[in-house]
């Protein structure tokens, strides 16, 4: 399959989004990530390489978050007061180019480079060739605590920006996140959300059989945090979520996801973490994304 037909950011009018009923915004949303899934899957293909299981089972936080939620403009993307969203699970990188590209950071056109020699999207995402990436990620458990350091930054200058952090649930087994955690939860930061796209796999079996995360909401709480558990891949309600009153402290995301969701050959099936699709595949799963 050629890479091609491409959907343009030049439809999607965010401000008529965001001044919809929530429930007809929630509609909009799911159709965005429906693109953006399918950009993944052709992002994926032309790259030869990618974490596809990842990629489909985030997509609806980041759509939701940066088209629904988030309080920054691709126009001014370095403005001081903009609102941050930080991709701690970094190896899901094309599930953010995508969404970003779709916000109208950068050209559409320009995922076709996805993981290409000297492209700007690398595999990992980097903040200094990419607009709308806060942070490089990758190795895991870095995002939370720049997130917490971001959101003490905000408290320290009266900006009151908001920091959104996306967490993979096998990335909460490294201990860096519970430090921050446990910082953020003193501090009472409550303009930072931590999302966990608690889809219950990582790179090569279930978390469960890897090192236990359960019982986690108890976990959030025991630090400090507010505890939200909700379908991930709901974008009603990740949005009524992520815009619910804060009660004084960071608020955690639980957020329950299929990895793979979207494609039914893919969904729930741990050998997806970064395995790449045969273009007979390619094709079935555009077929299922339409």
């Amino acid at each position: 399959m050629t890479v091609s037909v491409w959907p343009s950011n030049s439809a999607i009018d965010v401000a008529r989004i965001r001044s919809l009923a929530d429930a007809e915004k929630a509609q909009k949303l799911a159709a965005i990530a429906k693109l953006v899934r399918r950009n993944i899957v052709k992002m994926i293909d032309a790259a030869g390489a990618g974490h596809i299981g990842g990629d489909l089972s985030v997509t609806d936080i980041l759509v939701t978050a940066v088209f629904g939620v988030l309080n920054a403009d691709p126009e001014h993307a370095d403005a001081p007061g903009r609102d941050r969203l930080i991709l701690s699970k970094g190896h899901c990188a094309a599930a953010l180019y995508s969404t970003l590209a779709l916000r109208g950071y950068f050209p559409v056109d320009d995922l076709k480079s996805f993981m290409q020699p000297l492209s700007a999207l690398n595999g990992h995402p980097n903040r200094r060739k990419v607009r709308g990436v806060e942070a490089n990620t990758g190795p895991l458990g870095h995002g939370l605590p720049i997130g917490v350091g971001s959101a003490v930054a905000s408290k320290l200058s009266r900006k009151n920006w908001q920091v959104f952090v996306v967490l993979g649930d096998g990335e909460l087994q490294e201990g860096s996140n519970w430090e921050a955690a446990m910082t953020a939860g003193h501090r009472k930061l409550d303009n930072l959300v931590a999302i966990v796209d608690r889809n219950r796999l990582q790179q090569g079996a279930r978390t469960e059989d890897t090192a236990s995360l359960e019982p986690l909401a108890e976990k959030w709480a025991s630090f400090g945090w507010s505890v939200a558990q909700i379908d991930g891949n709901d974008t009603s309600a990740l949005l009524k979520t992520f815009t619910q009153p804060r009660d004084g402290k960071p608020l955690a995301v639980i957020a329950n996801t299929i990895k793979g969701k979207g494609v039914s050959f893919i969904e729930d099936r741990v050998e997806w973490h970064h395995k790449v699709p045969s273009k007979e595949q390619v094709e079935l799963a555009l077929t299922e994304l339409a």
